[in-house]
């Protein structure tokens, strides 16, 4: 059984749920620790948080993950207790198996064999770990990107180990992510009975209008990196529960993935125009989860791409699509260059998250080569 796969197992077995961190981090300071590491915890509320880093000198290259995990749902659909890291058919079985316990695994094995191979490496390798990836994302990597910039802390590259892979290993690689914009909009009519809806006003109706018109807004083209900006309705609610009353007030919720096209600012001030040209009883609330970032074709971009060619054989592609991560605060906030390289993501929270053995063992291979690359 390999380092990687060893380490993997005992984080997995550490049940931590969001935003139970429930011992990982001690185990990745201990093992970091015994290569010439210092580090600090850094606890904010209820969310513990791990800052890690061998030497002073630039460049910076940061490894960046949580120990946190998503629920497991239905206990009795596992075929395996998602708790005990089983082996079966080559493939590690376990809740945060591939999101993302398999990728700490990997970053610091691959940390391990570069040190002792380059004890004199150039730069300084850091680790940032959160708790609350999965949760919030209040008092995690946020936080801590604020905790680094109050010490002057740079941060050069960023790897997040996000499970970026889709079909095989390293055939992904995100060099960037859509910024996420939510709104709560409540259009106000005037309840009444159904059979006089002369005495009242339906705000069902007159929302209908301008539902349209956002749905069938151009927002931007997007650009050579990103596809056009999306605007989504997730949920609608109106209604008493009675056939024969006309609702007061109607609740729609909604979303922006937007690219580095458009700002929030702009989408928010293009959305209030609308609703206020159709001259409505309205409120609407704002939150602005999450910025876009983008690193170009670069040092650390080549990096992982000639990593990935060395190891696997065959040339990865940029992609910016998916959720949002915590690349969303690293990026903006410390002026990194940031990129995701993780397992395949097919089994993502779900049922039986799995990943392949093979591939722990590769992606600490190709992390070891991407040290090399930018540090030796």
């Amino acid at each position: 059984m390999s380092k990687t796969l060893q380490l993997a197992k005992q984080l997995i077995q550490q049940k931590s749920l969001t935003p139970e961190d429930a011992g990982c981090q001690k185990i990745i300071s201990d093992r970091l620790s015994d290569v010439g590491f210092s580090f600090e915890n850094l606890k904010f509320s209820d969310v513990d948080n791990l800052w890690a880093i061998k030497g002073t000198d630039s460049p910076v290259f940061v490894f960046a993950g949580h120990t946190d995990v998503v629920p497991v749902g239905d206990l009795n659909s596992w075929k395996v207790d998602p708790f005990a890291a089983e082996i079966h058919n080559d493939n590690l079985y376990g809740r945060g198996a591939a999101d993302m316990k398999g990728s700490l695994a990997a970053m610091v094995t691959a940390t391990e064999k570069f040190v002792a191979d380059y004890p004199n490496h150039k730069g300084s390798i850091g680790f940032l770990i959160t708790s609350d990836e999965e949760g919030p994302a209040v008092n995690g990597t946020a936080k801590v990107c604020e905790y680094l910039n109050s010490k002057n802390q740079p941060v050069d590259f960023c790897l997040v180990g996000e499970p970026s892979s889709t079909e095989k290993l390293g055939d992904v690689i995100k060099n960037g992510r859509r910024g996420s914009l939510n709104g709560r909009l409540v259009i106000n009519g005037k309840q009444g009975h159904i059979a006089y809806p002369h005495l009242a006003k339906n705000p069902i109706h007159i929302a209908s209008e301008t539902i349209n018109q956002l749905v069938k807004e151009n927002w931007d083209q997007g650009n050579d990196y990103f596809p056009a900006t999306s605007f989504q309705i997730s949920n609608i609610n109106s209604g008493t529960g009675a056939t024969n009353v006309i609702p007061n007030s109607i609740e729609i919720l909604f979303n922006f993935r937007y690219s580095t096209v458009t700002t929030h600012e702009e989408l928010i001030n293009r959305v209030e125009e609308i609703i206020s040209n159709n001259n409505l009883d309205y409120q609407i609330e704002w939150n602005h989860s999450g910025y876009p970032f983008l690193t170009k074709k670069g040092q650390l971009v080549s990096a992982c791409s000639n990593a990935i060619q060395k190891i696997k054989k065959y040339k990865p592609t940029l992609s910016t699509s998916g959720g949002t991560s915590d690349g969303r605060f690293i990026a903006p906030m410390l002026n990194s260059e940031v990129v995701e390289l993780g397992p395949i993501n097919s089994t993502i929270h779900k049922i039986d998250e799995h990943v392949s053995v093979d591939d722990l063992d590769r992606l600490s291979e190709i992390y070891y080569e991407i040290l090399v690359e930018l540090l030796a």
